[in-house]
């Protein structure tokens, strides 16, 4: 799965990278979007078939676990692994601004706590064998993999609802508020009004009409439009904005 995940994401950013052509004018930016809402789903459906097994343990089907010291070199080894491309990817995302990378990085960081909750429960197991007083702790495996699928079920919601709001071009909370007043501040500007948001990949397609002194000549307004880019530029990095002039 985790392959799949990896080869996914590789090739979403790889797609989406693509400049815009005839049939996507806005580029191909929710590719990582779309491989994201993929991702989360895979953990959600992973999270369901391990509840299953471990209520299904846990209630009818008892299975002893043979806990050895490769059960924890094991595990320490993926805990290794996961930290080291968790944080690579965390890092490339937030660079680049990528959701397919920042799902990619949650995954793995998931399968981090994963494995630390894996471990506990081997210990727990490993603890009834030596202590029969404990015996109870025989089941900590199947417990600790329900406390495994709370954990990344919280975080795959969260991931997922940031994505859907992406696909649906949900806008920035409180990002109109600041980018109107802004604009309504920048001499030469009567309103701001008509603005609208929405999110290709990591780039924020931003566009606005002004009304404007209708004496001022088309080169005046031109140039009263280019302030009012940098200055959403600053605001807001990597953004493409379009801002349209309207005379009072």
């Amino acid at each position: 799965m985790d392959l799949a995940a990896a080869l996914i994401t590789f090739l979403a950013v790889r797609f989406s990278a693509r400049p815009p052509d005839h049939s996507h004018l806005y580029g191909h930016g929710k590719i990582e979007s779309l491989s994201a809402l993929f991702e989360t789903l895979l953990l959600l459906v992973t999270c369901g078939w391990i509840a299953n097994e471990a209520i299904h343990r846990l209630i009818a089907h008892q299975i002893q676990v043979e806990v050895t010291v490769w059960s924890f070199l094991v595990m320490l080894t993926s805990i290794l692994v996961d930290i080291s491309r968790s944080r690579i990817l965390s890092r490339a995302a937030e660079k680049y601004r990528s959701q397919a990378l920042e799902a990619d990085a949650l995954h793995f960081r998931t399968d981090i706590w994963s494995s630390v909750v894996v471990i506990t429960g081997l210990i727990c197991v490993k603890a009834a064998e030596w202590f029969p007083g404990f015996r109870f702790l025989s089941e900590a495996d199947a417990l600790a993999a329900l406390g495994v699928c709370v954990v990344v079920v919280w975080i795959s919601l969260r991931l997922g609802r940031r994505t859907v709001d992406a696909l649906i071009d949900a806008a920035p909370a409180g990002l109109e508020e600041s980018i109107t007043a802004m604009v309504q501040a920048i001499p030469g500007v009567c309103d701001c009004h008509q603005l609208r948001l929405r999110y290709s990949g990591p780039v924020l397609f931003i566009d606005l009409h002004v009304v404007v002194d209708g004496q001022q000549t088309l080169a005046q307004a031109h140039a009263l439009a280019d302030v009012i880019e940098e200055a959403i530029h600053e605001m807001v990095p990597h953004s493409d904005v379009t801002v349209h002039p309207e005379p009072a």
